[in-house]
């Protein structure tokens, strides 16, 4: 599937943003310039670090345009700005007068193609802020409550990949409520979680899907570290993982270094990092940029549904959590939502290229950290978020989860 950036340029030219498409010919911009000098691409990057063949680079703010030399090398297809770099590239090249309002609307016309929607086939439990069979009837319960419930839901592994059992800790309860969900009160689910087990769902799933498939861990990694040893080529045939945890250039949320999910099961976290083939790690370096407060829970609470009030509810229990353990922060990290943004929409975070691994001994046990072994190895197998478009992403995601609730 691409997309043609004659039709995004149509959008940014109803939008009264597009200047001029200059390419080695220097197109003027009119309609049979945009309707006969088709130019697809076939994914968005602002990075030219993880351009590849047929991709569009976005060049945000002050870009340097020596790097385009790279992005030539690697194949992109053309590119978006607010200066002509032709002088650089013989790529074709939109001009555009505010470059971030020109990405929200490429990403839009590109990620809201219908071959790029995502299809949730399945939900994964774990245990972390409550216990697995905990979690795994909150799945269950919420998919019910939102009108989706034939999403699956399969059982993982109750401790981590070290231990024999698991406890959830006061804190947990604290900040998530006793059930995990804020102690918000819904209705049990009508149907059972599925009898094959995670793990082996998540093989048979990379079995079926391939490259097609995003698995986006938000909890401990043990379930995906489990399938990767229990069927090694799986680790090669996964499409791509983005998880939520971690901290790479600020403190952890557990202690010094270490983030909460990582907490959990760090060997399982380490195993997954080193073997894994293309994964994007979500940590608190963006994800405490994105916060939520009681106004925007309050639009959930004015639906006036079952399914408005439950997210109200367990939203503000959270949001009351963070008054006492961060109240500099003004409301609560949206952790868990932003990793699965990310799957869906990569340009909403810029990804710094690193080999990483998690410290598995010693007084740093569970940080996240770049892999020295691995240090210039030229080949990247992970990348890190350390910057997230806060507006573009806070938009989407209350646009998207109140229609769901609206509609349930």
């Amino acid at each position: 599937m691409s997309l043609s950036l004659q039709s995004a340029a149509r959008e940014l030219f109803a939008e009264n943003l597009l200047h001029e498409i200059i390419t080695p010919h220097m197109w003027t911009m009119n309609a049979a310039s945009v309707e006969n000098n088709e130019v697809p691409f076939t994914a968005i990057t602002y990075d030219t670090r993880t351009v590849t063949p047929g991709s569009l680079l976005v060049c945000k703010g002050n870009f340097n345009p020596k790097y385009l030399e790279q992005a030539n090398k690697l194949g992109m297809a053309a590119y978006v700005a607010t200066n002509d770099y032709s002088a650089y590239t013989d790529a074709p090249g939109l001009i555009v007068s505010d470059d971030k309002k020109a990405l929200s609307i490429l990403a839009q016309a590109y990620y809201d193609h219908p071959e790029r929607q995502l299809t949730l086939i399945g939900i994964t439990g774990t245990y972390g802020n409550v216990l697995m069979e905990q979690g795994v009837r909150n799945a269950l319960a919420i998919t019910e409550l939102l009108g989706h419930p034939e999403v699956p839901v399969y059982k993982g592994l109750p401790h981590a990949s070290t231990k024999d059992s698991f406890e959830v800790l006061p804190i947990s309860a604290f900040i998530h409520g006793e059930n995990g969900i804020g102690d918000a009160v819904i209705p049990d689910p009508q149907r059972d979680a599925e009898t094959e087990p995670a793990v082996d769902f998540i093989i048979d799933a990379v079995k079926t899907y391939g490259d097609d498939l995003v698995y986006v861990p938000t909890g401990p990694q043990t379930n995906i570290a489990a399938a990767f040893r229990k069927a090694p080529e799986i680790a090669e045939q996964l499409g791509k993982i983005v998880l939520m945890g971690g901290a790479l250039t600020v403190p952890g949320n557990v202690n010094a270094w270490t983030e909460a999910n990582i907490s959990q099961d760090p060997d399982a976290a380490d195993y997954v990092f080193r073997h894994t083939k293309d994964a994007t790690m979500i940590g608190l370096d963006v994800t405490l940029q994105t916060l939520l407060t009681y106004k925007e829970t309050q639009r959930w609470r004015d639906l006036g549904n079952a399914a408005g009030t439950f997210l109200a509810d367990m939203t503000d229990f959270y949001i009351k959590a963070y008054e006492t353990t961060a109240p500099h922060l003004g409301g609560c990290g949206l952790h868990d939502p932003l990793a699965v943004g990310v799957a869906v929409d990569p340009t909403l975070v810029t990804v710094h290229p690193i080999n990483m691994k998690v410290d598995v001994e010693g007084p740093t046990r569970g940080r996240t950290i770049g892999d020295e072994d691995r240090l210039n190895d030229p080949h990247k197998t992970m990348g890190a978020a350390l910057d997230v478009d806060v507006p573009r992403f806070l938009d989407e995601f209350m646009t998207r989860i109140t229609n769901v609730a609206k509609n349930a």
